[in-house]
């Protein structure tokens, strides 16, 4: 039972509160997101490994992408009124539209390359993306879900995506939920920074709840990873 909560969850970053994160290349200098390096498509799902302290440490202690990719925050490509690529995600703020600017500027590895990975929903799929880009359209200002409840009217990031796609696949998810797990594997104990976060809101840790985070979500047999901007923490490849 233990290794199998290990394969699991603990969500994300945007999926947390902005001020939880810490973010890096802020400044006027930091630079702009280059999209001739890749053609991005509608409904492409960007994986990011995100900056976040304590709360990111105690993420990736248990959550795995693909290839041991440690992801911490998705979101969903779309297009705005313009017709241009925007991002929809679920942060803090709710279920927002922000710039592909904003979104690449999050974090950054030792090349000064952004840490997302684009994961794009395969072939024989791809019907179910106009669905889904709606989805997350009508959904637009809802709330953040703050204690990552996959049964109520709010989202975090995963859940936001997981949602999507269900809808556009007749109820049936295409992304597996598991039980989540807050607890460090080493020593079995509730990490400290869950405590306080949940003693905060004045609930119960949600230990075992079912739920997904961007790392599960990466290896679905749906999707194929088709380009790295950067390289993520964790990762074992070229």
């Amino acid at each position: 039972m233990k290794k199998f909560f290990l394969l699991i969850l603990l969500l994300l970053i945007s999926c947390l509160p902005k001020n939880k994160q810490k973010l890096t290349n802020t400044d006027d200098s930091k630079p702009k997101f280059d999209c001739s390096k890749f053609n991005l498509k509608v409904g492409d799902i960007l994986f990011q490994d995100s900056d976040c302290g304590p709360f990111c440490e105690s993420i990736e202690k248990v959550t795995f992408g693909v290839n041991g990719a440690k992801f911490s925050h998705v979101g969903l490509v779309i297009t705005d009124n313009a017709n241009k690529l925007i991002v929809i995600e679920a942060v803090s703020k709710g279920v927002v539209k922000t710039s592909l600017d904003d979104f690449f500027n999050r974090s950054f590895d030792e090349k000064n390359r952004s840490k997302v990975v684009v994961g794009r929903i395969k072939n024989e799929y791809q019907e179910l993306i106009p669905k889904a880009v709606n989805f997350t359209k009508s959904n637009l200002g809802l709330a953040y879900d703050e204690v990552f409840d996959i049964t109520n009217n709010k989202y975090y990031c995963s859940e936001l995506i997981y949602d999507s796609f269900k809808y556009a696949n007749n109820n049936t998810p295409i992304f597996q939920l598991k039980p989540m797990t807050y607890k460090d594997p080493e020593t079995n104990a509730t990490f400290r920074i869950w405590e306080d976060y949940f003693k905060k809101l004045n609930i119960e840790i949600p230990e075992g709840k079912l739920g997904l985070n961007p790392g599960g979500m990466s290896k679905s047999k749906f999707i194929e990873i088709v380009y790295f901007y950067g390289k993520p923490q964790g990762y074992v490849g070229k």
